[in-house]
């Protein structure tokens, strides 16, 4: 019943008019007034940010903020991944043989996610790690690895919640929001899949590296509102490293997983 009331209410809030409406306010310049306050309601560190927040024109181009470049140290070491965000880990574990992993009780396929039977296979029995960004954290998405981007492609439409009640009670919505899919074939052939994921009101994810070339820690796009990253790893390619726990904050360049 919760989930069904969820569901409705969600249908009836997000929709195109509310989508426009909410951009319209996030981009004027009346909402660079809100910066100072969103900092302090979310916690946000402005020491951090490339810039003093009177430079921005507007909450949005705040909330797509750059951070100083030495607060976010990146790990270089050849055989780790990175995280490629600042992020909540909100869940991580197996694919089963099936090509199904779940997410807040909720069963997720490959083929509903990726949308592609030829990618699949490789990633059967392999490992998964979904990160939430809320809207206090840095919106950049960074490369995790040094790596080739072998396929890129944009799925879906909507733009369901990504949060908590999202995750608990939507429609599945990291497999049926607008969502970019990057595959990456790092050392020794193996690959990797990032997928991320846009969130409610705004499906904006912009990229600022449209080259095939990934290089560890650089910045390869942002999102424009709330969102998910979602990696798939190919089977016995890598070991998550300690400090991944479900609900465990991490930050852009940290170690996430050995590669194998």
């Amino acid at each position: 019943m919760k989930e069904k009331i969820y569901q409705s209410l969600i249908e009836l809030t997000n929709g195109k008019y509310s989508s426009f409406m909410l951009k319209k306010l996030v981009t004027s310049p009346i909402s660079k007034n809100l910066i100072g306050r969103y900092s302090k309601v979310y916690g946000i560190d402005v020491n951090e940010v490339s810039g003093d927040l009177k430079s921005f024109a507007s909450l949005q181009d705040f909330f797509t903020r750059q951070l100083k470049e030495e607060v976010r140290p990146v790990n270089l070491s050849k055989d780790l991944f990175v995280s490629p965000v600042d992020a909540k880990v909100e869940s991580f574990g197996q694919i089963g043989e099936d090509a199904i992993f779940t997410v807040k009780g909720k069963p997720y396929t490959l083929m509903d996610l990726l949308g592609n039977e030829q990618v699949i296979d490789k990633y059967k029995n392999g490992q998964y790690i979904v990160f939430y960004l809320s809207p206090a954290n840095y919106h950049r998405i960074h490369s995790p690895l040094d790596g080739t981007v072998i396929r890129q492609y944009t799925l879906g439409n909507k733009s369901y919640p990504v949060n908590q009640l999202g995750l608990t009670y939507g429609k599945k919505p990291i497999s049926k929001n607008y969502r970019m899919v990057s595959e990456v074939q790092f050392q020794n052939n193996k690959h990797v899949t990032l997928i991320k994921v846009g969130a409610m009101f705004v499906n904006s994810i912009t990229l600022t590296n449209v080259s095939t070339a990934w290089k560890k820690g650089e910045e390869i796009g942002f999102f424009g509102f709330g969102s998910t990253v979602v990696m798939l790893f190919e089977k016995d390619s890598i070991s998550f490293t300690e400090n991944i726990n479900k609900g465990h904050n991490v930050k852009m360049g940290e170690p996430i997983a050995i590669m194998l």
